[in-house]
């Protein structure tokens, strides 16, 4: 009912790393973990797309065949790419070859662009959706999580973003976005981030 479970370190986690050694070190170090830079904002986002109709250990054991196939996911310099670019990402076996997927990295790398520039960074615009604390869950166990697949700032922030022309940036996306870069805390109470995570908020300078 918890959803907690004890990994063979003895330490009691969330239930969906599942024992998994990479899933595990993502779940430790970087899921829930405040983040301000512009290009892995950028590359979470389009994971997160990617991710769509997929489970999310999927995109993370290809998530270096990524990085290397989108030039890190430097949104100025995808920006410049076109369709020769592509049709030969189509041709790369080392990462989830979706023409509609590809093509949306690129149009939103174009977006990024011309938001970075509006707000002074991608990072202050995305942080400003930011939830009240108000709005979290007083408990948060794994019924109370499973019931947060969107919430209303995920809705909103999603808004936002297709207004301005970026794509595969449903409010579920943006909601898990929003839970691995650290705009929400969704470490269970008991897990043993959770007070790691909580901390690193706290002491997280908004951009």
């Amino acid at each position: 009912m918890t959803g907690l479970l004890t990994g063979a370190d003895g330490r009691r986690r969330c239930w969906w790393p599942s024992g998994d050694a990479g899933y595990v070190r993502y779940h430790d170090e970087e899921w829930g973990r405040p983040v301000a830079d512009d290009v892995r904002l950028f590359e979470k986002l389009c994971l997160e797309g990617f991710q769509s109709g997929l489970s999310w250990l999927t995109i993370l054991r290809k998530r270096g065949a990524f990085r290397r196939a989108f030039a890190g996911f430097d949104f100025h310099a995808l920006a410049r790419w076109n369709r020769r670019s592509v049709d030969r990402l189509l041709e790369d076996a080392s990462i989830v070859r979706h023409r509609g997927k590809i093509e949306s990295v690129l149009n939103n790398a174009r977006r990024a662009c011309e938001l970075a520039a509006e707000a002074g960074s991608l990072a202050r615009h995305l942080w400003s959706f930011e939830p009240p604390q108000a709005s979290r869950p007083r408990r948060l166990d794994r019924r109370a999580l499973m019931r947060l697949s969107q919430s209303d700032a995920s809705r909103a922030l999603a808004g936002d973003l297709k207004r301005r022309g970026w794509t595969y940036v449903g409010p579920t996306t943006v909601y898990a976005f929003m839970q691995a870069v650290g705009l929400v805390d969704d470490h269970l109470d008991g897990c043993a981030v959770r007070d790691e995570v909580e901390a690193e908020r706290r002491a997280f300078r908004r951009p």
